[in-house]
């Protein structure tokens, strides 16, 4: 393979560049940056002079143009182009010659071949390749048409005209250029002349993290010690010393101490800021690591494996990975930025890959299809492995036999998996010491002041690059939120390390599974396994963040972890060394370093083929290694006495999970933060559920959700107000246990923070008319969207009077007319009609997402009664085995691929959420309910095991019809609404309730 690329020039025609040697491959990368800063992400700027700058070590094919002029001759803006061309390249120039079967083909090699000798510029064979095998000649057209959004009907001239782009074997070009022999040549010439390979450029890391002289190694061993000496005293542990001696040695055998000064340089100033950070993943696994501060989890409570960490035998650099603030992170990457250079420092790329939805969507654009079809049959498809079949496309209203569809369907099957777009990694940063410019392409990304490589994470992992992942998690927002309302409000003052360790009220309400907001452990799997398992200890998070995911799932070892931990069996150890790898999780292997643990002890590997097994349980990236790592396994085992069905249940298991199971240092780093919040949620509700709405989007549930946990846990939630509310929510003053929680204007659709900085600065002591606010510089748009969200209580205002109001201020007088009566202030005051509490519901949701007043349901629940729907709270108190019928709104639908096709449903009422499985035949037969319903109802069978409740579906309705009552009544009060609400609420009318959501 020789690395090349294709240069469309902005003044000249374009040229395929093929460099020869490591140096021109990094003239040619530089040549790219230039281009690509240039312009914006997905363009390239290049002129003439940019090539002949650095053009040396490099051969150019230059690319003709596609048509002959009238006189069968090419252009002369295109000869005098290869002239010039030809005088700064010299020999290095060649001309390109394609055979594309365009009916002129002969006479364009010809006018080729005479421009070739009067210049002596080499004809050169190439193939002006597009697709493989002619086959995909009709998928290259419809990505033809993605692109230039255009359809396969109206594309005209920029398809091509056949199947020929293709690429031709060797004996096949020979015939096409049979007349030009030379021209086959010529591309042996170019290939033999391109010495030069990816895996030959070197990468550096960067060195001016040191300090008083030191080499980065003599400044990493300082700073593990020093960082020792704080953790543990003077009389550090002996099984830290001798770890920390063991992973320094490792380290400057690998050259890495640069990376970790890297990653210990940009926690550093993180803290520095008062930015909560926090290293997860394997680096956990690493005690020089946690003396950094890179990493919070103490090696004295977690068994260490180094190797899981960093490994000689996968011959690449250790991957730390360290969470920020979601909010703050930027501030974390420009001084990367800063401090390295946007020569040197540069965010790694991602290319994203076509999934299902998306592929009908695009392929659908191209083939015509109108947008209702186009959402129709993406509305059937639950996830992108999930293909629309005969009896789907029949319940949506197509005809399966059309031929139109089946070749939409067919062009939407191969789209699948193509790369969609080159987008930015969450946070993975790579930092050269020379010109990163030299290694591979930069480029602005669509993000102010961000800089990307053009390569993905793969890509840097082959050729050994450093990366740092510089990630983003919200929950580090939201503790760091409410550490803050804590500290002011209750004058509590917290940090990571202060919050008391081990409260039994924390691990009561979590076994309750009462964990909405809290990290880790709110999704419905988890809430479901939180009572079953009952954690009493912080090692039993651990274990909980870890046990629900798909590999202990997949590798059979959920069930028997709970019955050994429920003492329903007896852990089983088939000797003491592996009683001392299982004992804390019951003989069950939970943990990748367990698995690696158990090679290592059970079957004679080695540190560093106990890793490589680990690799090869993902068969997808080590394809055909399992195999011999089985054969390996069971029969050390077997050598060292362990009977052979033993040998294999135990490679079974590890094969169940492989690279889908956690570190067991990752689950402590999440582990901590889930207690955290915990206690947060436990102690403090109001600060949590404040902080949580302040740090959102993030998690399982919206707003409503969340104001209606709080107002369980006591928290006095008040309505968004213009003379009390700011941007953010905040807590008044304490009245009782708990500070009441005002609703802040982010709430509000459509409204920006910019909108109501007037309306904050000049509030003084509060407004009390509406005109006062018009005269503090709020606009009309802004006091309408705020009138419609009923946000003038605290002036005796509903929604329609203070919309009324509003809608007055449109007539104000302005001009030589200022200070004149309006014509309807000349009016007698108008008796507005009072909205009714479900109208008001409706609008609430509608412009907040939430309401305070009620809850949609329970406008219909006498209807749900009489068709003895059961709310909520009432299943409670139902028998297991019973059958039920349950409705609510559709908060969570959630297929995991490790479920067999079973689809878990929660649903919501003004009672409480109740919980629904929905297997494999039912999801088949109500799809369109299940995917399509607002308010769904189902009946089936109540299943109980403790505190875990479940319903069975076996029937599933779609009651949405019965919440488009409640807005009728909203179209009464169309005629009060100002003008530019009318199409809104309109639109509202005929949404199918969509805004209950």
């Amino acid at each position: 393979i020789i690395p090349a690329c294709r240069l469309d020039l902005l003044d000249g025609p374009s040229l395929l560049a093929y460099p020869t040697d490591t140096q021109a491959y990094g003239r040619l990368s530089t040549l790219l940056t230039k281009g690509n800063l240039r312009a914006e992400k997905g363009s390239c700027h290049l002129y003439k002079a940019d090539v002949f700058e650095h053009a040396a070590g490099m051969k150019f094919i230059a690319l003709p143009p596609a048509v002959l002029n009238e006189r069968f001759e090419f252009d002369i803006s295109f000869i005098r182009a290869m002239k010039e061309y030809k005088e700064a390249l010299g020999t290095n120039l060649y001309i390109s010659a394609i055979r594309s079967y365009q009916g002129d083909d002969f006479k364009k090699l010809y006018r080729l071949s005479q421009l070739s000798s009067k210049y002596n510029i080499p004809l050169v064979a190439t193939g002006d390749v597009h697709y493989h095998i002619p086959e995909r000649r009709q998928l290259q057209d419809i990505v033809t048409c993605i692109r230039e959004k255009c359809t396969i009907y109206t594309a005209g001239y920029r398809l091509h005209e056949n199947a020929e782009r293709y690429l031709k074997p060797q004996q096949e070009m020979i015939r096409l250029f049979r007349q030009y022999p030379d021209a086959i040549l010529h591309t042996t010439e170019i290939a033999e002349s391109c010495r030069f390979s990816l895996d030959s450029l070197k990468y550096v890391y960067p060195e001016e993290i040191t300090s008083e002289g030191r080499t980065p190694q003599e400044e990493l061993t300082h700073l593990a010690w020093e960082g020792a000496r704080e953790h543990f005293g003077d009389n550090i542990p002996e099984k830290i010393s001798q770890a920390i001696l063991h992973e320094l040695s490792f380290i400057e055998e690998m050259n890495y101490a640069s990376y970790f000064l890297t990653v210990y340089d940009i926690v550093r100033f993180a803290r520095q800021q008062g930015i909560l950070c926090q290293g997860r993943g394997s680096a956990a696994n690493s005690t020089v690591c946690y003396c950094l501060g890179i990493t919070a989890v103490n090696p004295t409570k977690i068994d260490l494996l180094f190797e899981r960490f960093i490994s000689s035998a996968r011959n690449e650099p250790p991957d730390i990975d360290v969470d920020f603030e979601h909010e703050r992170r930027e501030e974390v990457i420009q001084y990367i930025y800063e401090k390295y250079g946007r020569d040197r420092a540069a965010i790694v790329a991602t290319v994203t890959q076509q999934r299902q939805k998306g592929a009908i969507r695009d392929v659908g654009k191209a083939m015509g299809l109108s947008v209702d079809t186009i959402s129709r049959l993406s509305g059937a498809v639950w996830e992108f492995t999930d293909e629309p079949d005969g009896e789907t496309l029949a319940e949506q209203g197509f005809d399966p036999r059309d031929p139109h569809l089946q070749k939409m369907l067919e062009l939407t099957r191969q789209f699948i998996g193509f790369p969609r777009q080159l987008g930015q990694h969450t946070g993975g940063f790579v930092i050269t010491k020379g010109a990163l410019s030299n290694l591979c392409p930069i480029l602005n990304a669509r993000m102010e002041n961000r800089t990307c490589i053009e390569w993905n994470k793969d890509d840097i992992d082959v050729l050994g690059f450093l990366k740092i992942d510089v990630l983003a998690l919200g929950m580090l927002t939201c503790i760091r939120k409410a550490f803050d309302l804590a500290k002011a409000h209750h004058g509590r003052y917290l940090t990571l390390a202060s919050v008391p360790e081990d409260d039994k009220k924390v691990y009561e309400m979590i076994g309750h599974a009462d964990t909405i907001g809290v990290f880790q452990i709110e999704s419905r799997a988890q809430q479901s396994m939180l009572p079953r398992l009952k954690p009493k200890k912080f090692y039993d998070l651990v274990i909980e963040v870890a046990i629900v995911r798909p590999g202990p799932i997949q590798g059979d070892m959920v069930h028997p972890y709970l019955r050994r931990r429920n003492g329903e069996e007896k852990p089983d150890y088939p000797s003491p060394e592996l009683e001392e790898i299982l004992k804390r999780t019951l003989g069950v292997p939970l943990f990748q370093e367990q698995a690696m643990k158990i090679a290592m002890v059970a079957a004679g590997f080695s540190a560093a083929e106990a890793d490589e097994l680990r690799r090869s349980m993902a068969t997808f990236k080590a394809p055909g290694q399992v195999t011999r790592f089985r054969e390996k396994l069971v029969n050390g085992m077997v050598a060292k006495g362990y009977d052979a069905e033993f040998a294999l249940r135990v490679f079974k298991q590890l094969e169940g999970f492989g690279s889908y199971g956690f570190p067991e240092s990752h689950a402590a780093s999440f582990a901590l933060l889930v207690y955290i919040s915990s206690w947060l949620k436990c102690h403090y509700p109001d600060v949590f559920a404040c902080a949580l709405l302040n740090s959102l989007p993030m998690g399982f549930y919206q707003p409503a959700q969340i104001v209606t946990d709080a107002r369980k846990h006591g928290v006095d939630v008040r309505p968004v107000d213009v003379n009390l509310s700011f941007w953010d929510n905040i807590l008044e003053e304490k009245e009782g246990d708990y500070c009441p929680l005002r609703l802040g204007f982010r709430h509000i659709k459509g409204l920006s923070q910019e909108d109501v900085q007037s309306l904050i600065a000049c509030r003084h002591t509060g407004y009390t008319t509406i005109h006062a606010l018009r005269e503090a510089g709020v606009t009309l748009i802004t006091l309408e969207k705020l009138a419609d969200a009923d946000a003038f209580r605290s002036m005796g205002l509903d929604r329609r009077k203070a919309l009324w109001e509003v809608s007055a201020l449109h007539d104000r007088p302005i001009g030589i007319f200022t200070g004149q009566p309006s014509e309807s202030a000349a009016e007698a005051p108008v008796q507005l009609p009072e909205m009714s509490v479900s109208e008001h519901v409706v609008h609430d949701y509608s412009t907040t997402s939430l309401s305070l007043k009620a809850h949609p349901v329970s406008f219909v629940r006498e209807k749900l009664q009489l068709l003895h729907i059961l709310s909520a709270k009432e299943l409670e108190g139902a028998g297991n085995g019973v059958a039920v019928k349950i409705a609510g709104l559709v908060l969570v639908r959630q297929r995991p691929g490790t479920a067999k096709g079973v689809c878990f449903i929660t649903i919501e009422d003004e009672t409480g959420c109740s919980n629904l499985v929905v297997f494999q035949e039912q999801f088949t037969r109500y799809r369109k309910e299940i995917l399509q319903a607002r308010l769904l109802m189902v009946e089936g069978t109540l299943q109980r095991e403790g505190e875990v409740v479940h319903v069975i579906v076996t029937r599933c309705y779609d009651l949405s019809k019965l919440l488009r009552q409640l807005l009728p009544s909203k179209a009464a009060g169309m005629a009060m609404q100002p003008p530019s609400k009318t199409e809104e609420i309109a639109a509202t009318l005929f949404s199918e309730a969509r805004n209950f959501k």
